[in-house]
């Protein structure tokens, strides 16, 4: 493979129902970040049916091209057709780096796609950045040592350890990276999209699902990655009814309730509620971790939040050396207490 062939960071911007997941300008502004360090552009994908007026969009989230796949064969999400189409795009422009959000569409496209290109994919990764690959070269072989690579790193065993990966032989370096974890840009006000139009043909045969009926539920539970207040509960809460407590602070709070793994683990709350490296990141303007050890897999899903206050009977917690204020206690003397003065003040007010 002539890897000096390959350039610039790509990232597959999904759209449903004509509407761009945020994960795509999420990814766009950490392709930005990328592409300054390999001093090229960021070029956004965009596949689907009568998708083109979404260009602009990605324009002001940082893309400095825009290739847009359109066919009526796209219209709905299929494997088949979407597959051949990014498959297409990475073989004819040969991109140095792949991006594609690990949704239920990444996790599906992403790994058809790395196959068909016969490259690696490194999944679910929560952070990325450029650098030498070995991270320390090896005495003796230094000359081996590769640099300008796409590190890339995610959880592994389950979230007890954290791997570092790189793809050095094979190109495009293709990653998944979770929704919620990289950050977009402020929007380019008036950015007009530069868009290359591509098709490479479709063709239907036997990998061609054939969609019968798309039923689109709606979900009861708050997504935690939109709301400005979280009040998180962990093992230390004791039980499932024990998080009425926390309810109602959240309540008070205009907040939501969140969890880490060992809630869900217990059955206590759904996993959609789960904060952390194997859940969702997060970055609230307050969040309280009540009961919470402080583990690295939980930290690592909420330690960019604005403000984070710890309340926990362990004071040697690890969650009290990122948090900005904590409380050594009782959390269910604590919570109450907290819950009562604030809606008295409210109330005052």
């Amino acid at each position: 493979m002539a890897l000096e062939e390959y350039k610039g960071v790509f990232v597959f911007a999904q759209q449903v129902d004509n509407v761009l997941d945020g994960v795509a300008f999420e990814l766009l502004g950490k392709g930005k970040d990328l592409a300054k360090d390999l001093d090229t552009d960021v070029t956004a994908v965009l596949i689907g049916s009568g998708i083109k007026g979404l260009a602009d969009q990605l324009a002001e989230y940082g893309a400095d091209r825009v290739i847009v796949v359109d066919d009526p064969e796209l219209k709905d999400y299929r494997t088949e057709p979407y597959a051949h189409a990014l498959a297409s795009v990475i073989n004819e422009y040969k991109p140095e780096i792949m991006l594609v959000g690990a949704t239920a569409i990444g996790r599906d496209l992403g790994p058809t796609v790395s196959a068909r290109v016969k490259t690696g994919l490194t999944a679910d990764c929560t952070v990325l950045e450029i650098g030498d690959f070995p991270l320390v070269a090896v005495p003796g072989k230094e000359a081996d040592q590769k640099h300008k690579q796409l590190l890339m790193t995610r959880p592994a065993f389950g979230g007890n350890t954290i791997a570092t990966i790189a793809c050095p032989d094979n190109r495009p370096q293709m990653a998944t990276v979770r929704p919620g974890v990289m950050q977009k840009i402020a929007p380019i006000a008036g950015a007009k999209a530069n868009i290359v139009e591509f098709n490479p043909g479709f063709t239907p045969n036997n990998r061609y699902v054939e969609i019968l009926n798309i039923v689109k539920a709606v979900k009861n539970t708050a997504n935690i990655m939109d709301a400005k207040i979280l009040v998180s509960g962990g093992r230390g809460v004791g039980s499932k009814e024990n998080f009425k407590l926390l309810e109602d602070l959240a309540e008070v709070l205009g907040g939501t309730v969140s969890c880490s793994r060992a809630v869900v683990e217990n059955g206590w709350l759904p996993v959609d509620l789960q904060v952390g490296q194997t859940g969702k990141t997060v970055r609230p303007q307050i969040y309280f971790a009540i009961g919470i050890s402080g583990a690295i897999q939980h930290v690592a899903g909420m330690e960019d939040s604005d403000l984070i206050v710890a309340i926990n009977k362990d004071e040697d917690a690890p969650i009290f050396d990122v948090a900005d204020y904590g409380l050594v206690g009782d959390l269910n003397k604590i919570v109450p207490a907290l819950t009562a003065a604030l809606k008295a003040e409210m109330q005052a007010k």
